[in-house]
């Protein structure tokens, strides 16, 4: 090699960014993710404007976002730096798709197609916005090894503005978890029950986790996916929630969280529609169990996007750990707030443990140790294991506009899983949009199961209020009201 080419050598390994091991996890066949993001609005989509939009945004600029995936002869990855060709990434679709009967209808089809299909290419940046004319949304495609869901809904609101103000950008709910906030002092004695709380649990946690990575798996029900279902042909529709239904809820129990209403929600949603498609009686207290990520960042839910760029605790890319979630069937003829109480539990518990950061070490040491490879099965293992996916994302709290365009609905969801059900939410503007993307061949009728969610929470809703109205106020309410 002359020295002209060593030099260029060295300049190209000086421009070139390893993969995060998080990133060599996500381009593994076995769990191979690209994450899907549809925004809707009720205006005719103007090209031109959004491409300028994009053209002016981070997505062309981030160092991440604007490189390839180059793999070597040792094959060793990394990011390289290229020029964005914009007309590759904007896919314009003009014909409408004949099966849907409705704008949102059109497209859950469109993504339930590509999650099963049509990868993205690897000779450019692994991202695309497809642009549905026709019926009036923009489909975002974008490679789980460039991020995880934080660091590319954080990206996407740096590019939005607020409806009623288009030169400021949108407000994010905050995340506070009431059962944080302790006295000056009950601090001694809390932290050391905390400390024994956290030791005890994460044993507990982390033997659970293990094992389900090895060996112990769900007993079978109707929605049992397992090895290979990722390849089955995909439904995706949308269960909708108000946040006033759940804070009407969350009300009812001291110290409840929103996700603690979510999580009682899916229990008593999916005990209801096991009642009515189970074909034999199923025991009460059979273990459903969910794989969630949980966000490892410093700063819970919205990340500031120059932060993120800026501060390595907040890190663009995939932050996050593991958790096991179990949801237990019960008669849905029982009280709809058992499902709540069970949920807040359990959640308590696992908030005391370190089972999260356990998942993230751990997979790291597989990692650095055996290899992306093995690593990737084993969280293969784990996918095959369980029954169902969950993710929850805190979205704008008021209505935005992208490229001068109000979106009317945000979803989110990702490609398929060997899990017969993956649930991605995401909330905006009061609104909560699950996306239950189903492998059709398990699960036939996803709208009844769409539907049995939705009633979940109603009917919860309904036991919170006779609950409220029975409840006598406590003395704090007394003396906030005098």
């Amino acid at each position: 090699m002359n020295n002209k080419e060593s030099q260029a050598t060295k300049m190209i390994m000086e421009i070139d960014e390893p993969l995060t091991p998080a990133g060599r996890l996500f381009i593994q066949p076995e769990t191979n993710i690209v994450v899907l993001c549809c925004l809707g609005t009720k205006q005719p989509l103007r090209i031109e404007a959004i491409k300028s939009v994009i053209a002016d945004s981070m997505l062309v600029k981030h160092p991440r976002l604007s490189s390839v995936l180059i793999i070597d002869k040792n094959g060793r990855e990394y990011w390289r730096k290229t020029e964005i060709d914009l007309d590759r990434h904007v896919v314009v679709r003009h014909d409408p798709i004949e099966e849907a009967t409705d704008d949102e209808d059109a497209a859950n089809l469109y993504m339930a197609d590509l999650a099963v299909s049509t990868p993205l290419a690897t000779d450019k940046p692994l991202w695309e916005v497809h642009l549905l004319t026709s019926h009036k949304c923009a489909v975002v495609r974008a490679h789980h090894a460039l991020g995880d869901g934080i660091s590319m809904l954080s990206f996407f609101m740096a590019m939005c503005r607020k409806a009623d103000d288009p030169e400021t950008m949108p407000d994010m709910n905050s995340v506070v978890d009431p059962r944080n906030k302790r006295s000056g002092e009950e601090a001694i004695g809390w932290i050391l029950w905390r400390l024994m709380k956290v030791v005890w649990f994460t044993l507990v946690f982390v033997f659970d986790f293990i094992a389900r990575v090895l060996w112990v798996r769900d007993e079978t029900t109707v929605i049992n996916g397992g090895a290979g279902v990722e390849l089955w042909p995909r439904k995706l529709v949308t269960a909708k929630f108000l946040i006033d239904d759940m804070k009407v809820v969350k009300k009812s129990i001291p110290k409840t969280t929103i996700n603690d209403v979510l999580f009682g929600v899916i229990s008593f949603g999916l005990s209801k529609y096991l009642d009515t498609r189970s074909p034999k009686p199923l025991h009460e207290g059979l273990r459903m169990t969910g794989l969630a990520m949980v966000n490892l960042r410093p700063q819970a839910g919205h990340q500031d996007l120059i932060k993120m760029m800026q501060d390595k605790s907040m890190g663009w890319g995939n932050k996050f750990g593991m958790l096991l979630l179990p949801a237990y069937y019960y008669s849905s003829r029982s009280d709809p707030l058992e499902y709540l109480r069970r949920a807040k539990t359990m959640i308590d518990q696992k908030k005391s443990s370190l089972e999260s950061f356990f998942s993230y070490k751990f997979g790291y040491l597989i990692m650095s140790i055996m290899g992306a490879k093995y690593a990737s099965l084993l969280n293969y293992k784990i996918l095959c294991n369980t029954t169902f996916t969950i993710s929850n994302m805190v979205g704008p709290k008021e209505k935005v506009m992208f490229a001068d365009h109000p979106v009317d609905y945000m979803k989110t969801t990702s490609t398929s899983l060997p899990h017969g059900i993956t649930m991605h939410m995401v909330s905006y503007a009061g609104t909560a949009y699950m996306q239950l993307l189903v492998a059709k061949d398990l699960v036939h009728d996803p709208q009844v199961l769409a539907k049995c969610l939705e009633d979940a929470l109603l009917e919860m809703k309904d036991a919170a209020v006779a609950t409220i109205k029975n409840k006598k106020p406590s003395k704090e309410e007394q003396t906030d009201k005098i």
